[in-house]
């Protein structure tokens, strides 16, 4: 097994760990046991539970980065591929609280990510948006516009009693955004 292979591995079963156990009781035996590698082999690629924590976080933003791309990339209106990126980048919030008692935990300020890494994603996802934005709507203010999404999707983020409750209002959020869009580009013309 490659190095990377085995590090997707721990990441994998750092995912697993944390949402089963939550941050503080999820020890590196937890990890190590989960990814079927003894401890001195897991701790040959993370230093600590800490640096399980991030790496995890990282992989999931990435791929997450990668499915939004897509989703903008993909096919559709502009209003459906907008709400197929941001229902990507919700999902992500969505999917911990689904599938963690410890969500509250693994998402709030005691997880403890760097800085920098939530600042390069929430950058990448804004790039992208306004990048998308720019494509379909020319006229108009494209960096303002993802912006607006953007903060649609963290307020969404905050509601987790029904999953189905946030995606809804995002769906409906974006079609009336686009749709005030077009509005507003019909009347400049």
């Amino acid at each position: 097994m490659s190095d990377e292979e085995k590090v997707e591995k721990i990441v994998a079963a750092a995912y697993v760990c944390f949402t089963k156990h939550g941050l503080r009781r999820t020890t590196m035996a937890d990890i190590a046991s989960e990814a079927g590698m003894s401890r001195p082999a897991v701790y040959q690629y993370v230093a600590n539970k800490q640096e399980a924590f991030q790496l995890m976080a990282d992989w999931l933003l990435s791929e997450t980065l990668k499915d939004f791309q897509a989703a903008l990339d993909g096919e559709g209106s502009p209003t459906e591929r907008l709400s197929a990126a941001l229902t990507i980048k919700l999902d992500l919030t969505l999917r911990v609280w689904r599938e963690s008692p410890h969500a509250e935990e693994l998402l709030g300020s005691t997880a403890t990510l760097p800085a920098d890494l939530l600042k390069k994603y929430d950058e990448a996802l804004l790039d992208s948006l306004t990048a998308a934005v720019t494509s379909d709507f020319p006229d108009a203010d494209a960096r303002e516009f993802a912006e607006l999404l953007l903060a649609l999707v963290h307020g969404l983020e905050a509601e987790s009693t029904d999953p189905k409750i946030p995606i809804r209002r995002l769906h409906q959020g974006v079609t009336l955004l686009v749709s005030g869009l077009n509005s507003q580009s019909k009347e400049s013309q």
